[in-house]
């Protein structure tokens, strides 16, 4: 399908992060620094499940599959904010703001099912612990992921598809740092309301079906903690919890601060910083949080350390 034949615009041109020049190198090196650090941090994780037998869990492999999904999320809005910031003129060809549209719907849905997929995932673990290598084999592990991807990419096509069959005759100034549903929506020329419902459908659809899995998994899993006798058991089983419960949270949050609240231009700059915690630093927190959370990462990683030196 010829995208360009439906618009006049040929060129978008992004606001950025910020006008004040004087902010432009802090900026710069800030995220430099965020991004490499969300690249080693989450290949590291992928090296060390990779290596260690002990690891090769279905957790760790949900895991894996997180860094990778965070890897490739970070990478399609990350590297040409940093490119932006070092011209003057932030511009993006019409089928590259498509692509990164579609790439970064697809990868966000992705993790938001992904996280879904992990607790249930603990919640076989805590809830029916002496079936739970019978129920999370191999085959059933790899068939979750590959749904994550396959509901996440489906839906992306059809979001991506309404956003830009839309007339865009100018302005073309994108009052964001990256191609995102609202600025674009506010820039077409044509009816778009027929868009709006049908992208508002689909994101309501993924975050209802997200949020369900959540809550439903975690409330058999404190019924399951609150029957426990031991109270070191308790701590254990929610420490194990806790992680997953910080990374849904934190990516969650502020996702829907974003996409829930009526947009105005008195709160652009608020939705630009809350856009940049769910696009930039979640995708480095995650490897972080489980990192600092799960015992047996520490443990291996001090051996990991250990046998390096």
């Amino acid at each position: 399908m010829d995208l360009t034949n439906k618009t006049q615009v040929a060129m978008f041109e992004f606001s950025g992060l910020t006008d004040d020049n004087e902010l432009v190198p802090f900026l710069f090196t800030f995220f430099l620094l965020i991004y490499t650090m969300t690249i080693v941090v989450n290949l590291g994780m992928l090296a060390l499940v990779y290596t260690y037998p002990s690891l090769h869990t279905p957790m760790y492999y949900f895991l894996c599959s997180l860094s990778v999904v965070d890897i490739l999320y970070s990478s399609v809005v990350t590297p040409k904010m940093l490119v932006d910031f070092l011209f003057s003129q932030k511009s993006i060809s019409f089928i590259g703001c498509a692509l990164q549209f579609y790439s970064f719907c697809a990868l966000a849905s992705t993790e938001a099912i992904l996280l879904s997929t992990m607790s249930y995932d603990r919640y076989v673990a805590i809830c029916h612990p002496l079936h739970y290598t019978l129920i999370m084999t191999k085959k059933r592990c790899l068939g979750l992921v590959l749904y994550s991807y396959s509901i996440s990419f489906l839906q992306s096509i059809l979001q991506t598809s309404c956003v830009f069959t839309l007339t865009f005759c100018g302005p073309n100034l994108v009052h964001h740092f990256y191609c995102d549903f609202p600025p674009l929506l506010k820039l077409s020329c044509s009816s778009n309301l027929h868009c709006d419902m049908v992208t508002t459908f689909l994101v309501a659809a993924c975050g209802i079906y997200t949020l369900t899995t959540i809550c439903l998994s975690y409330s058999f899993i404190i019924s399951s903690i609150l029957r426990m006798t031991s109270s070191k058991g308790r701590r254990k089983t929610f420490s194990t919890c806790s992680s997953h419960i910080i990374c849904v949270s934190t990516f969650i949050t502020s996702v829907f601060f974003v996409y829930l609240r009526s947009h105005s231009g008195t709160f652009e700059k608020v939705d630009k910083v809350a856009s940049v915690f769910y696009s930039v630093v979640t995708p480095m927190l995650n490897p972080l949080i489980y990192g600092l959370r799960s015992q047996d990462l520490k443990r291996t990683l001090a051996h990991a350390m250990k046998k390096c030196c």
